[in-house]
């Protein structure tokens, strides 16, 4: 039998950002950002629960990642578009980081997800204690 998981959150990466890159495309220099804006467009999903990150990408939206709340050693965001998106980076207890590129609403998803990590967590990202 499943556990029923509840979505918070489940999507591509901020439409912005794809705007963005294609404006910068006719600068020529910047066609590889472009190109990536668009593969992320296209294939990168997030889906945040309240068990689990899950983030499927990857070439043809191929890969798929899952993490645990657990197993979160802390989490930073970096706005991005002028405040309207932002990229999130995930750092697990055994040192590896997992980046989120381009997460519409990333202001309400960081507090989503650091109510559900350990309250060590909740300190190393500097979502306890800051007031």
């Amino acid at each position: 039998m499943a556990i029923k998981e509840d979505v918070y959150y489940e999507g591509g990466p901020h439409i912005g950002e794809l705007i963005f890159n294609i404006g910068l495309a006719f600068t020529v220099i910047c066609i590889p950002l472009t190109v990536g804006a668009i593969v992320r467009a296209l294939w990168l999903r997030y889906r945040i629960t309240d068990r689990r990150i899950s983030i499927t990408g990857g070439w043809m939206g191929r890969d798929r990642t899952d993490i645990i709340y657990s197993e979160i050693a802390k989490v930073v965001t970096v706005p991005r578009g002028l405040g309207a998106w932002g990229d999130m980076v995930v750092t697990l207890k055994d040192g590896s980081r997992i980046e989120m590129r381009a997460v519409p609403k990333f202001r309400e998803l960081y507090e989503f997800v650091t109510d559900k990590i350990s309250p060590k967590a909740k300190v190393a990202s500097g979502a306890v204690g800051t007031a």
